[in-house]
């Protein structure tokens, strides 16, 4: 017990590290580039005696595969592994354009390219058509609108359903369309001529004429 009364703070203990390792043994792979399957504690050991600790890296291997390495530095590169992965991997989003039943064509234009631009980098777009008033009495006016929409963007895009009412507004839901790698057709050999053909014949193998009788 410390002066304060509270108990004292367990050390935090680095799974799959050194001591922590519970399988009996693994494939010690050290600085050197040697690699060999021994008992658990005599790598830990080993690797101690180089001034590191050894790591788990490949727990479902049989035997485990450990690594002799400095923890830090192991710390550091996994971090920054996780850092590209995440980095690299694209969150899908869904991209909200909104028209009304009146939109001019300048408009739908410029909404329409944008579209196209997300459906581009992999995102979906979600079209919606808003009716106020009076206007909802004009349901078939958006829904055509949307129609047009996915039409015009069919070759970016595939509607994941027709228009949908949802309250006062009509919406279509648009996924990109996935890029289909076509691999050319394997040539047909050119067709040997007759000379070609003629040249192949082996040599002396033509009887010539029969002889007199």
């Amino acid at each position: 017990m410390n002066p304060r009364g509270f108990p004292p703070r367990r050390p935090r203990i680095r799974e799959n590290v050194n001591e922590a390792i519970r399988a009996r043994e693994v494939r010690a792979v050290f600085p050197d580039g040697s690699v060999e399957v021994m008992p658990t504690l005599a790598a830990v050991r080993r690797a101690q005696e180089l001034g590191l600790d050894l790591i788990l890296i490949a727990p479902t291997a049989e035997p485990p595969v450990a690594k002799a390495m400095d923890y830090g530095q192991w710390q550091y590169e996994n971090k920054k592994k996780q850092h590209e992965a995440k980095r690299k991997q694209h969150v899908i989003q869904v991209k909200e354009l909104k028209f009304r039943p009146n939109t001019d064509d300048h408009d739908y234009d410029f909404k329409k390219n944008h579209a196209i631009r997300f459906l581009q980098e992999g995102n979906r777009v979600k079209a919606v058509v808003q009716f106020r008033g009076r206007e909802i009495a004009h349901v078939d006016i958006g829904k055509n609108l949307l129609n047009r929409f996915a039409k015009d963007l069919a070759q970016h895009g595939t509607a994941e359903s027709p228009p949908r009412m949802e309250g006062r507004n009509a919406h279509v839901l648009l996924s990109p369309v996935k890029a289909v790698v076509h691999t050319p057709a394997p040539k047909d050999p050119a067709p040997k001529d007759k000379d070609a053909k003629d040249k192949e014949k082996p040599k002396g193998t033509d009887p010539g004429p029969a002889p007199a009788q």
